[in-house]
């Protein structure tokens, strides 16, 4: 084994444990991945979490203020990058995340998008139509398309790109949707400790059950889009994005029974046996013929 090879193999046990240790509903899916596509899904998912860390309260935690958060996010940004570029960086996890953006075929086109989004956590606290569909493009929806880059790696190269422009619409509308939902979820949180409101129009703190039946409803079309494309996924990833889409269809469920006053003071949650159930249920569903 090369040195690189070594530090190829840290960094991607780094990017696991960032999993691990942070999603358990998201390490659930990936394990219904093969070995190489895991690998790559959850190299792409401790990046965001490391940016999302500088951003959503550590660097505050650790002493520092918004202009250090800026300063630690250009920094990170500017590291992914030349990662990409060159094939290494002295950050594992910004190194596992390069290995997969150049396997996969990516780069500044979704990476410059997504930092662009995280830096805005720092300067916006409340959007506009406008700025929340750059936000939540930046932020969720181009994770999505990370993600579809790494899920067509073994499609024939001659008609990758035409699959990923097909599949292109419905990674998008599942970004968004699981980025909505986890916005309604965190209404309280996002609001009390962040300062954040993310919904346009929208008070965190009254938030009416007009206002919640809209904000789903758009998660709805945007789900609906999204499973229009789950069977048209490769096997593996087919039933890793089922299972992702069935636990965050069961949030949604569980938002809609939840009264509007309650959404706005505290954080609903799957249990974690419901969770297992879904997945079973989402495995069963996906378990058709390519």
């Amino acid at each position: 084994m090369s040195r690189l090879d070594l530090y190829d193999a840290v960094a991607e046990r780094s990017a696991d444990l960032v999993v691990r240790e942070y999603s358990t509903s998201f390490g659930l899916a990936t394990r219904l991945l093969d070995a190489r596509s895991r690998t790559h899904i959850r190299n792409v998912y401790a990046l965001v979490r490391l940016a999302d860390e500088v951003v959503d309260g550590a660097t505050a935690e650790a002493g520092g203020d918004v202009t250090t958060a800026r300063r630690l996010l250009d920094r990170l940004e500017e590291e992914a990058l030349e990662a990409v570029e060159v094939g290494y960086s002295t950050n594992v996890l910004v190194h596992a995340y390069a290995r997969t953006a150049r396997t996969a075929g990516f780069g500044a086109d979704l990476t410059v998008p997504f930092f662009a989004s995280m830096r805005m956590d720092l300067e916006q606290t409340a959007h506009d139509a406008a700025s929340l569909a750059a936000y939540i493009y930046g932020s969720a929806e181009v994770v999505g398309l990370m993600c579809l880059r790494v899920f067509l790696l073994d499609e024939p190269a001659a008609v990758r790109d035409a699959r990923y422009a097909e599949l292109t619409p419905g990674a998008r509308a599942l970004g968004a949707a699981f980025q909505k939902i986890n916005f309604l979820r965190d209404l309280a949180d996002d609001a009390d400790r962040l300062g954040r409101s993310y919904f346009v129009d929208v008070d965190p703190a009254h938030l009416t059950e007009e206002q919640k039946a809209e904000i789903l409803a758009d998660i709805d079309t945007d789900l609906r889009v999204a499973a229009t494309a789950l069977p048209q996924l490769p096997r593996p990833a087919r039933r890793a994005v089922g299972v992702a889409y069935g636990l965050f269809a069961e949030l949604t469920s569980r938002l809609a029974a939840t009264p509007a006053v309650e959404i706005a003071r505290t954080r609903i949650r799957v249990p974690g046996p419901v969770k297992l159930r879904v997945a079973a249920q989402a495995l069963r569903a996906t378990a058709v013929p390519a």
